[in-house]
């Protein structure tokens, strides 16, 4: 996402700030006159804004600030709302996905990618298949529980999955590519099989020749989404959802935010290089002193 505004093509939403950096970690240094907030000044939360969080101080809504667990450092909460956010929101409340149902996750080394295994995995998904650029992060994705992870630059991530599913296919897909990935997608998924659509890291554009008929045939749903452009109010039911179901799982060692590596606030031009040469596992965290 950063990299995208950076370069123009992912704007923030009217009236959010040009700054850079949606998610957050920090000490409460002033809270609203609200006397019904859960906030108190010197409290250390974590949390979502539209916009601006490349900076020393953030103005977040309290629905979208969430308290960081005891034992938690700043570096492990700053590397979870967006990303474990998204996740969520893609499984559970675009993809409805359900127990014993088959899942594949591309990306599967990425923030939302680690995070979405998890997820998937403590929701007691049949079998996690993910996708990934080398066998050091496939290995990676099988550590956090993916039962089958693929090369897609050795293999055939469709073939993959029917011979995984025994031909049946996948009922969810989480996609970060977009147009290369689109036909076999489609023929990976089964009948009424749910795809959301979270990014196009390899093109937005489509080939030619992609033929529609599966989606009729098997009954698909093909949703796009972002969590940036959602409404404070849908922002905080997920919030809410996720404090409930997740952020307790992080107390007892179930989950945990994978750190790729922390840079330093002087160091972010560096940091912006190491992301896109799309070597990271995980997280990329900027500690702001």
């Amino acid at each position: 996402m950063d990299i995208s505004q950076r370069n123009g093509l992912y704007p923030p939403p009217p009236g959010a700030s040009d700054i850079l950096g949606v998610e957050f970690a920090g000490v409460v240094i002033q809270t609203t006159l609200d006397p019904t907030t859960k906030f108190k000044v010197g409290d250390k939360v974590f949390g979502l804004v539209s916009g601006g969080a490349y900076a020393e101080q953030v103005v977040a809504e309290p629905s979208l600030t969430m308290h960081i667990p005891d034992g938690m450092s700043f570096e492990e909460a700053a590397a979870i709302p967006e990303t474990w956010l998204t996740a969520t929101q893609a499984l559970f409340f675009v993809n409805r996905l359900q127990p014993g149902e088959n899942v594949m996750i591309h990306a599967g080394a990425s923030g939302v990618g680690t995070a979405a295994i998890q997820l998937a995995k403590q929701a007691n998904a049949q079998h996690i298949i993910t996708t990934a650029g080398s066998d050091a992060k496939t290995q990676f994705c099988k550590s956090l529980g993916s039962t089958v992870s693929i090369n897609y630059k050795t293999a055939n991530f469709a073939d993959v999955v029917k011979e995984t599913t025994n031909g049946r296919g996948v009922d969810v897909i989480v996609d970060f590519v977009g147009g290369p990935y689109f036909s076999k997608n489609l023929d990976s998924l089964a009948m009424d099989g749910r795809m959301v659509i979270l990014s196009f890291l390899g093109g937005a554009v489509m080939d030619e020749k992609v033929h529609l008929g599966p989606i009729l045939r098997k009954r698909l749903q093909i949703n796009g989404s972002t969590l940036r452009s959602r409404t404070v109010a849908y922002q905080t039911i997920l919030c809410d959802y996720f404090v409930e179901k997740s952020l307790p799982l992080f107390t007892n060692g179930t989950f945990k935010p994978i750190i790729d590596r922390v840079f330093e606030w002087t160091d972010i031009i560096e940091a912006h290089k190491h992301m896109e040469a799309n070597a990271s596992i995980g997280k990329i965290v900027m500690r702001i002193t």
